[in-house]
């Protein structure tokens, strides 16, 4: 949709576009479909006002007609959906974006208890200092619980390629979550240690066979 800059999340009966703004171009990020130069207009939406509340993208943008922060899916903000839009974000190497609604939704989790709920409302952070909770929302959740592991592995930028014997690392963690430490973490039959602090990384443990790379020498998305 040239005059929204942003892609149609539909088509409706007339084979017309749907032209709302909601959260499922951030899935087009993940999945490495959208050109290059058009990735920039979609991480823009993601990040800015109409789809991020403050602690994490709504499902439908807040200057859509449909939008309602209390609506399950047209305005709420879902923790995976979030998680996706994270990881669609750094794979196109746009930290800066990634880095702010990361830290937002884990400042939601920390609010709910270190458990995040299968959603919540769509509220505005500046209109609500914490997330506001949907009531017949599902917790736990199983994939709102793999949400912050995803959010993890999109700051690492850790991409394993194990059948061309590659461990893509580069971490682009905010530095108020430095010193980090990850341990028993599984990889082709190995348990890595993983240590970032401000002055780099270190790897412990890589299996034979399985060297360390920079995601951009594995090519492509």
């Amino acid at each position: 949709m040239p005059d929204r800059e942003a892609f149609a999340v539909a088509l409706d009966g007339a084979k017309q576009q749907v032209d709302a703004i909601t959260s499922n171009i951030g899935h087009c990020l993940w999945s490495g479909v959208v050109d290059d130069d058009k990735a920039e207009m979609v991480a823009e939406h993601l990040s800015g006002p109409g789809l991020h509340s403050g602690f994490g993208v709504r499902t439908l943008a807040a200057d859509m007609g449909a939008y309602n922060p209390m609506s399950y899916h047209n305005g709420s903000v879902w923790p995976h959906d979030t998680a996706i839009a994270i990881a669609g974000l750094a794979r196109y190497g746009y930290m800066a974006q990634a880095q702010r609604i990361a830290r937002g939704l884990l400042d939601a989790a920390g609010r709910f208890g270190g458990r995040l709920p299968e959603l919540f409302c769509g509220f505005d952070r500046s209109e609500f200092a914490d997330p506001v909770p949907y009531p017949t929302s599902c917790s736990p959740q199983a994939w709102s619980a793999a949400a912050p592991r995803l959010i993890l592995r999109s700051l690492l930028r850790l991409r394993p390629d194990l059948p061309h014997g590659q461990l893509a690392l580069n971490p682009a963690v905010p530095a108020d979550m430095l010193p980090m430490r990850l341990e028993n973490l599984p990889l082709a039959g190995g348990r890595l240690t993983i240590a970032v602090d401000e002055d780099g990384v270190q790897v412990d443990g890589l299996p034979e066979g399985v060297r360390l790379v920079r995601p951009e020498d594995i090519g492509g998305r």
